[in-house]
């Protein structure tokens, strides 16, 4: 029987796992303890608890544990790579490279680093939503410190030639960063396959908690420097102050263990739905995948039904089903979404797309009911405005 309203934002966050609630309980209540308070049996308890987590966070992507560092989640871990390493590496140079279809996260950090005096080069995209190797090659200056380039985009699902990236980056002595927000947990990630000197993630994507995310920071070839943007009692090896959320890591290690044990059957599921959803929709005269719809995450689809509002379209559903026409971020901006607009779309194209974003609990039954209410939702406006000509 289906569940109102069908949840289709996973991107934007995931439902928490009943298995990572469950895990995490007993840290609100009989094991509150201070990760800090080194004293104590509480504190030993929410110690080993933390490390615990650490391991089952790194063990996801490739890492050793003392490569994680905990953050309040992707934004923060974004800030504190970027900014730390721009200070840190102040006296080699001060550029960065990034892409035009990057997070807030990532684009606003540079801005602000900009006003302070830094550099920054911001790679467009080809049409398909993939950035050119060559363009970022003669990006590079002798004062460039810093790649930062996302895994996977969080509105189209386009994932990035990554280890190529890293290639250009160690063969040029610079280091490589990457947002891996919607990208770990979902597809294969491995830092040291891919060549990743320092990654942000969040485990709210991942059927985890909101409020806590990581940082891997590579530890040897080569050691990265991050300079600390947060004073106070020198939590996480000096880079992040702040009392430790021991239930959210809890949750977040978890959330990495189930998604290490689950990734290949979930993106299996999410990619038979995505496609039986775009068979669908594309059925529709003038509408379209925005993208590449190869190099992509399997769970992700953003749809251009030309000639409708996607918000006239939300409007129509949004007490039926939950979609999104951008990111959660940015969702309150009348903007046209950036990240379509750098594809090359028109202002009324990328006005006219939706994202959907399947994720671990939906169903094949929620899928049919999508289909048939967007198709009625696109027809109904279509001749609304076929009468108003």
């Amino acid at each position: 029987m289906l569940k109102f309203p069908v949840y289709l934002d996973n991107n934007a966050t995931t439902a928490c796992d009943p298995r990572v609630v469950e895990a995490m309980l007993p840290y609100f209540t009989e094991r509150f303890g201070n990760a800090a308070s080194h004293n104590h049996f509480f504190g030993w308890e929410a110690e080993e608890a933390v490390d615990h987590a650490r391991e089952q966070v790194a063990g996801l992507i490739g890492a050793e544990s003392k490569e994680i560092i905990f953050t309040s989640g992707a934004t923060e871990a974004d800030n504190l790579a970027i900014k730390g390493i721009v200070e840190a590496y102040a006296s080699k140079g001060d550029h960065i490279i990034t892409v035009s279809t990057e997070h807030k996260a990532v684009l606003d950090t540079c801005k602000h680093l900009e006003k302070s005096g830094a550099t920054v080069t911001y790679l467009s995209v080809k049409s398909d939503g993939l950035i050119d190797l060559d363009e970022l090659e003669s990006s590079i200056q002798a004062n460039t410190v810093l790649i930062a380039v996302m895994y996977a985009n969080n509105e189209t699902g386009i994932i990035q030639p990554i280890k190529q990236i890293s290639d250009i980056a160690r063969r040029r002595g610079i280091l490589f960063f990457t947002d891996a927000t919607q990208a770990v947990g979902k597809i294969p990630v491995n830092v040291n396959e891919d060549g990743i000197d320092v990654m942000a993630f969040s485990a709210h994507k991942i059927y985890g908690p909101k409020g806590v995310g990581a940082l891997y920071v590579r530890r040897k070839n080569p050691r990265v420097k991050i300079i600390a943007q947060m004073d106070g009692g020198g939590h996480e090896k000096g880079m992040r102050s702040g009392t430790l959320n021991v239930p959210g890591i809890v949750g977040f290690g978890k959330a990495c263990e189930l998604s290490a044990h689950e990734m290949k059957n979930g993106s299996i599921q999410a990619d038979t739905l995505r496609d039986k959803l775009e068979d669908a929709l594309t059925g529709i005269d003038d509408v379209f995948v925005n993208g590449n719809t190869v190099h992509r995450l399997p769970h992700v689809s953003n749809v251009l039904f030309r000639y409708v509002s996607a918000n006239s379209l939300m409007m129509r559903i949004n007490k039926e089903i939950a979609v999104s026409s951008g990111s959660a971020c940015t969702s309150a901006l009348p903007e046209p979404s950036h990240v379509l607009r750098a594809m090359g779309l028109s202002d009324e194209d990328a006005q006219s797309s939706l994202r959907f974003a399947i994720g671990r609990f939906n169903t094949d039954e929620e899928i049919d009911f999508t289909i048939q209410k967007i198709k009625e939702a696109v027809m109904h406006l279509r001749e609304m405005q076929a009468q108003v000509k």
